[in-house]
């Protein structure tokens, strides 16, 4: 076995090469384990540092902070009393002046003044268009101020009284637009066109469109028609365009449907109150089933008034004694038909409210199973009706004049003009037999003073319940580019327009800037839309880039309220309410912190701009962030003017971060304090005329920008 080769000995050398790198290595180790220990060291006494100057800055903010909520505490209090004041003079003024302008129309808020207007108006046998058509305008004004007054009352026993009037009107509306509608009718054979053999005819006024045609030909090869100046069209199957019928679509730019649908809900959802015992307790304001009586000669109990809707007041015109006509003029004193069928309908509204037990809000959306039909109810949370009511209907053509001799010789009916029934009803023998009746189509040219931002939605008046229902509307063709929506339906029924209330929902960023003095500019940058608001004093004004459905909103000022129902109605929305966040994405802010927050921006908007941050929905529910910056003139905020405050329930800082950082970090910006409150916590950057200048900013103004800036929220929907 051969000798084991040994290891090869290092030189002199090498070792001493060896030995210098292992000192090397051992004196970097030791030089890198000292800087590491410094390090260490130098961030334990700076965390230290920072402890104690946090402590400091807390102390002192402590010291100051009765001060501050003192302070801000006075200006809260000085600002809200004169605004009450203020509010309070001018609803004085209002009524004082309301009563010098003596036009006819009655004070809404007065039961027995309206039921007067009512009666003296039903019994006014005039059935001639242009006298209707300028009652309707006085009439819908009184409409209008009894939603008003439903909106904003909180008295339960006053609320009904105001239900009461409100329903009573919108009928009494409709019952003379019928009149009318039957007094066009009866002279048809005289206004026939020579093109088509038959009459149609379109009025319009500010308040309504109704376009009529009367089917006198009788041809079998009669598809439809379209009204082109009134944008609307109907097509018709062959048994009814071989009938004797006339169909009528009355477009209405209010929406009275929508308010009866409300009104009844919340009186099917709200729970009677509890007594302490335990026990169910009757409020007083609700009246018994025996009631039927009320002051001013009001017609007969609230709850009979609302189970008649619009579609059942046509047919209980049969039962009216006497009308006006070229032959005979009566006064025609017509006395409300009590409901038919109200059994059943009682037991309909009883199941509805069964099945809406588990609904969690008001207006749920429900789905009930009615006779294997599948009802889908409108949640009018979610969507909001646009436009106008459509009533599409058919009636028998009254009997025409005939001229005998140079006689003119008319039928005179009692009942009035009379619904066709369509689809027909079975008889009993043809129970067995299959008995068609195809659908009858309807197209609708969007109304111009609306803004839909994505493909409208159809639904149709469900007079039974209430309610609006999306079912039973078939073949729906949009056309985009002409603004055109065609659809068919089972029979002939009241229709609307709706868009998700919410289209607009969440903001993609938002900015408040001041132009001036008691001048500010709120921006809103929405999912679908753009637009902003100018505030000037207490009034506001509309500005967008949208071209259609605005021009009557755009550049007009109105108040802050009077601007939000505009633009609801309009279809721009973005504004929120305690249903909101059932539909929307939130960033979950704590709502007392949120409110503190645009109180004080509203302080201070005569000299900041705030905007939209990204790290708000980073920094937690309990805390706010967005971007500040002292700012006066009507120009944009310069880029890089902006800098960071997060806001919380105690106190307010100014961040070191920037909207360019990589991470959320809540550090203190390097120099600053904390404080009580956010306005303090804005002057300690401000300059001293910046800091003056909301000293002298009006009540009004600041009144203005919180309630805009409470009702859209932008803290919370961005």
């Amino acid at each position: 076995m051969p000798p084991k080769k040994g290891k090869g000995k290092l030189t002199k050398a090498q070792k001493a090469t060896q030995h210098q790198e292992d000192e090397e290595r051992r004196l970097h180790e030791e030089g890198e384990a000292k800087l590491q220990a410094e390090k260490e060291e130098q961030e334990r006494l700076e965390g230290e540092r920072k402890k104690k100057e946090l402590e400091k800055l807390e102390l002192k903010d402590q010291e100051r902070r009765e001060g501050e909520l003192n302070e801000l505490r006075h200006l809260l209090e000085v600002n809200h009393t004169a605004v009450t004041t203020w509010k309070t003079d001018a609803e004085e003024k209002a009524k004082w002046d309301r009563y010098l302008h003596c036009d006819g129309s009655p004070d809404p808020a007065v039961q027995k003044d309206v039921n007067t207007y009512i009666s003296l108006w039903r019994e006014d046998p005039g059935v001639n268009m242009t006298l209707v058509l300028k009652q309707c305008t006085l009439a819908l004004k009184l409409a209008e101020e009894l939603e008003g007054l439903i909106r904003d009352n909180t008295d339960p026993k006053e609320g009904l009284k105001y239900q009461e009037g409100f329903i009573l009107l919108q009928e009494l509306i409709h019952h003379k637009y019928l009149l009318t509608t039957d007094e066009i009718l009866q002279t048809a054979a005289a206004n026939i066109d020579t093109e088509t053999g038959n009459m149609q005819t379109v009025v319009k006024d500010d308040n309504i469109t109704l376009c009529l045609w009367a089917n006198l030909k009788k041809n079998s090869r009669f598809k439809g028609l379209h009204f082109e100046e009134a944008g609307l069209g109907f097509e018709l199957p062959k048994q009814l365009a071989v009938s004797n019928i006339a169909v009528r679509i009355l477009h209405t730019r209010y929406d009275h449907l929508s308010t009866l649908a409300r009104m009844a809900d919340l009186r099917i959802n709200t729970p009677l109150p509890r007594s302490l015992a335990g026990g169910e307790e009757v409020p007083a304001e609700i009246p018994e089933q025996g009631e039927t009586k009320r002051k001013g000669g009001a017609v007969e109990d609230i709850e009979a008034q609302q189970q008649q809707t619009v579609d059942e007041e046509v047919q209980s015109i049969q039962g009216h004694e006497g009308r006006k006509s070229a032959a005979s003029v009566q006064s025609m004193k017509s006395s409300p038909q009590p409901p038919e069928g109200r059994g059943s309908r009682i037991e309909t509204q009883m199941e509805a409210l069964g099945a809406e037990g588990e609904s969690t809000s008001p207006l749920g959306q429900r789905t009930v199973m009615d006779s294997s039909e599948r009802v889908q109810t409108v949640d009018l949370l979610q969507y909001t009706p646009l436009g106008g009511v459509f009533y599409y209907n058919v009636f028998h053509l009254p009997p025409q004049a005939h001229q005998v001799n140079g006689w003119e010789i008319r039928q005179l009916l009692d009942k009035g003009l009379q619904v066709f029934p369509y689809p027909e009803e079975k008889s009993h023998s043809e129970e067995t037999e299959a008995v068609t009746c195809p659908p009858v189509g309807v197209s609708v040219t969007l109304p111009d003073f609306v803004v839909f931002l994505e493909t409208p939605h159809v639904a149709r008046w469900d007079s039974a319940g209430k309610q609006w229902r999306m079912d039973g509307i078939t073949d729906v063709s949009y056309e985009e580019a002409e603004a055109k929506i065609s659809f068919k339906m089972d029979s002939f029924q009241a229709l609307v327009l709706m868009q998700e209330t919410y289209a607009n929902l969440p903001f993609l960023s938002w900015e408040l800037r001041p132009l001036g003095q008691d001048s500010a500019l709120f921006t809103v940058n929405g999912a679908l839309i753009d637009l902003s608001i100018t505030i000037q004093g207490d009034q506001c004004m509309l500005q967008s880039d949208q071209e259609s459905g605005l021009s009557h909103l755009k550049e007009k000022w109105m108040s802050g309220p009077a601007l939000q129902r505009a633009m609801l109605n309009a279809g721009i929305n973005i504004f929120v309410n305690e249903y909101t966040e059932k539909y929307v994405g939130t960033c979950g802010k704590d709502p007392l912190t949120e409110h503190a927050a645009y109180e004080q921006m509203a302080l201070f908007t005569s000299a900041c701009a705030f905007s939209w941050s990204k790290w708000n929905a980073k920094c937690g529910a309990a805390h706010l962030v967005m971007q500040v910056c002292e700012h006066w003139g009507p120009d944009s905020v310069p880029k890089g003017s902006w800098s960071l405050y997060l806001l919380g329930a105690q106190r307010s800082q100014k961040l070191e971060i920037t909207e360019q950082s990589e991470a959320f970090s809540p550090d203190l910006y390097p120099g600053g304090e904390f404080h009580s409150t956010f306005i303090h916590m804005l002057q300690d950057d401000m300059s001293p005329e910046g800091v003056a200048r909301p000293r002298g900013s009006s009540c009004l103004f600041v009144d203005t920008v919180q309630s805009l800036l409470c009702a859209t929220r932008p803290l919370m929907y961005s």
